[in-house]
């Protein structure tokens, strides 16, 4: 028998979830709307973390890892929920980014340490990071997005409507992101106050803002001078603008000290943990996944050359080029070959036949006694990125062409199409394997400029801002008599 509830009997019950649902933020002291306990936010962190690093590589340094897990802990006993653990994770990429997931994870691209100058720097990226999470800000979002639902079913009770409204999707959709600046300077302040309570600066979240503020802006340079639309940051630290009053504001309240040399830096402490960091891709990793993968390893006898196909891709060799898919077909590598002109040089060709200026991520590459190039193709129609490469042997030109048609969330799709790109090699070929560019010391003497480290350093395109922007000296700095400052070798 199906009884009729008035709407009336929904708002009782409405307002007992609501209720039932409100608890105290541990950061702001004020009275939340979560659908969530602590026990379970802290479970659901877990269960993502364990298909994060499935599907991501993790960066193989333990020294490195621990240090940025003491600063980390000693930065998170300061927090508003100090009883929870915690967990810091360097992710192999070399993208300038971290996050956080809820329960007290949290994430570092390995791209980002390379841009970072002393250890109050670092510690400001975690403490924001720290911020997101004693602020409960994804399981706020959550209970915002779960509030939606709960107002769909019950226009379909009060209005007999059994379609969900637009007005509350759009309900949902503006009360989910635009937590986003008020989110992020939330995070800023709570960053701060832990900052100066491990007795860090709190300035130096402006610092890094400034330092990734200055990549964004060689980003739109590189892009308007090469004929393209810049793409959006929206990594840490991305809604702020570089002269940020609100920041300032929320930053200046955490407190100061009389001598700033009272605060911590550790500029020496953070160079002697990211010498030899790995700049850009790094070879090794990838070749030691190779060794434990080589199953699906494919050999053209006629053309001479082997490389390893991603785990259960399916092989296909037409006329035109050699396929490979995955079974659902989300995913495709191509491989062409062709003839080219030693006067071209891989980067000049592989721009050529892409019919474009523009590869992001670019660089050369030297393997099994091959030379290439390879990068991102960008979309400006939506459509997802491309990886693309090309190796030269003899007269020979083969193009490798990484395209993903459905997105997978649980596959990161550029790190087989590269795996498999850095596999290839001539048969029989066991010679010259690729190996990653990394960060190094030096100091500064009185002939040392930007310039000449640009010339003598081979790392491909706009190398001279590449050194700059990794010593916080964009757009026009150099080094001074004394300073130690990082190379790319």
């Amino acid at each position: 028998m199906f009884v009729l509830i008035k709407p009336y009997h929904w708002l009782i019950v409405v307002t007992f979830l609501i209720l039932s649902g409100c608890s105290v933020n541990p950061a702001t002291g004020s009275i939340d709307l979560v659908m969530m306990s602590e026990s379970e936010e802290i479970k659901l962190g877990k269960e993502m973390h364990q298909k994060l690093i499935k599907s991501v590589p993790i960066y193989q340094d333990e020294k490195l890892a621990t240090y940025i897990d003491n600063i980390g802990q000693k930065v998170a006993k300061s927090s508003h929920r100090p009883n929870i653990k915690y967990h810091f994770t360097i992710i192999d990429k070399p993208d300038i980014n971290a996050f956080a997931l809820p329960g007290g994870y949290i994430y570092i691209n390995r791209g980002l340490l390379a841009y970072l100058d002393s250890e109050a720097q670092l510690a400001a990226v975690l403490a924001h990071e720290i911020g997101h999470i004693t602020a409960r800000h994804v399981v706020r979002q959550d209970t915002a997005r779960k509030g939606a639902n709960v107002l769909s079913v019950l226009s379909v009770f009060t209005t007999g409507n059994a379609h969900i409204s637009d007005v509350t999707r759009l309900w949902s959709s503006a009360a989910v992101k635009g937590y986003g600046r008020e989110m992020e300077l939330e995070a800023d302040g709570f960053g701060a106050e832990y900052l100066f309570n491990s007795g860090y600066d709190p300035h130096a979240m402006v610092e890094t803002i400034g330092v990734l503020k200055d990549h964004e802006r060689f980003a739109r340079y590189r892009a308007k001078s090469e004929g393209k639309q810049s793409r959006s940051y929206h990594g840490v630290f991305s809604t702020h603008p570089r002269n940020d009053v609100r920041l300032k504001e929320v930053i200046s309240k955490a407190g100061t000290l009389d001598n700033k040399d009272d605060f911590i830096q550790n500029q020496q402490q953070y160079r002697e943990h990211i010498e030899g960091l790995v700049y850009g891709v790094n070879y090794e990793a990838i070749i030691k996944q190779q060794k434990h993968s080589d199953e699906n390893r494919y050999s053209h006898k006629n053309l001479g050359f082997t490389l390893v196909f991603p785990k259960e891709w399916q092989v296909k060799n037409t006329r035109q080029a050699i396929l490979s898919q995955p079974s659902d077909q989300s995913a495709q590598l191509t491989i062409q070959v062709a003839k080219h002109q030693n006067k071209l040089s891989p980067s000049n060709y592989l721009r050529k036949i892409a019919k474009t200026e523009v590869l992001h991520r670019s660089e050369d590459f030297s393997q099994y006694g091959l030379n290439g190039h390879t990068g991102i193709i960008t979309s400006n129609s939506g459509e997802e990125d491309q990886r693309i490469a090309v190796l030269f042997q003899g007269r020979r030109a083969y193009v490798l062409t990484g395209s993903v048609f459905k997105p997978q969330a649980d596959t990161d799709y550029d790190k087989l199409f590269l795996e498999s790109i850095h596999s290839f090699r001539p048969q029989r070929s066991q010679r010259s394997k690729p190996k990653s560019k990394k960060i190094h010391y030096v100091k500064a003497n009185a002939h040392t400029s930007i310039d000449a480290l640009a010339k003598h350093l081979k790392i491909g395109a706009y190398p001279a801002q590449k050194i700059r922007l990794i010593n916080g000296l964009y757009p026009r700095g150099e080094p001074k008599l004394g300073e130690w400052i990082k190379i790319i070798e």
